[in-house]
């Protein structure tokens, strides 16, 4: 009976070691999905402000805006891909609905002077963005750009964070809230709304991932959707006018 009683004694401790111990596995297991102490104790607005100045000092990033489609009878940009720097300049290309035909236009933008490579036109021309609807694609970073946008976000809020990025290494947090309408200008240029929603995915090491905005960016048309990728930071490339 004593020894009987032993076992049992022995078997009560041990299964209360095991039962003790399961909220603490389960709690690095939720840390995956979490943000760095730093990130925590950072309110919305620093953290934004953290991104914001990232991209003005990062010596490049690799950008991709885009959006499934636009109003129906609107000329403008459905896409804009390339490389930006800190120079500030960019290389790469941009997708215009204009007219009624959608083209695909390889795009240099250094020195405050655009080019591109207009269909049935040989050779880089120098072109007016806005004359399509799309920005002067080397600022895009720049406090006239997304870092700007960053710093105008009014009430920022923390959402979910989630794993992301390449192998997915990394912890992304969503930061909603509204930016002016009279600031998205600089990055669609026929901006017509009073206000935009925005969602930022910023990375644990405080870098914009995404943004999406939604609103009305065409007049008298319905809001949409624009997305935008980032990635890449630190690229280094020397661009020059063709």
């Amino acid at each position: 009976m004593l020894a009987r009683a032993r076992t049992s004694r022995r078997l009560a401790t041990a299964l209360a070691g095991v039962l003790l111990a399961v909220p603490t596995l389960a709690a690095c297991a939720g840390d995956d999905g979490g943000g760095s102490e730093e990130a925590e104790s950072q309110t919305p607005e620093e953290i934004l402000a953290e991104a914001s100045t990232r991209l003005t000092e990062t010596s490049g990033v690799d950008l991709t805006l885009s959006t499934p489609s636009l109003p129906d009878g609107v000329s403008g940009i459905t896409r804009a891909a390339g490389t930006l720097t800190q120079a500030p300049a960019f290389d790469g290309s941009i997708t215009v609905v204009f007219a009624g035909q959608t083209v695909d236009v390889p795009v240099i933008a250094v020195d405050d002077t655009v080019y591109a490579q207009l269909p049935f036109t040989p050779g880089w021309n120098e072109v007016d963005p806005k004359e399509y609807g799309a920005p002067d694609p080397s600022g895009l970073i720049g406090q006239d750009g997304f870092a700007g946008l960053l710093g105008l976000t009014d009430s920022p809020k923390a959402g979910e964070s989630v794993r992301g990025g390449s192998n997915n290494s990394e912890v992304l947090t969503t930061y909603s809230g509204t930016v002016p309408g009279d600031a998205m200008d600089a990055v669609i240029p026929s901006s017509s709304g009073d206000t935009f929603d925005v969602e930022w995915q910023v990375t644990d090491d405080g870098e914009l991932r995404k943004a999406t905005l939604t609103g009305v960016f065409y007049p008298r048309t319905d809001p949409m959707t624009y997305t935008v990728d980032f990635a890449d930071y630190g690229t280094e490339k020397d661009i020059t006018a063709p």
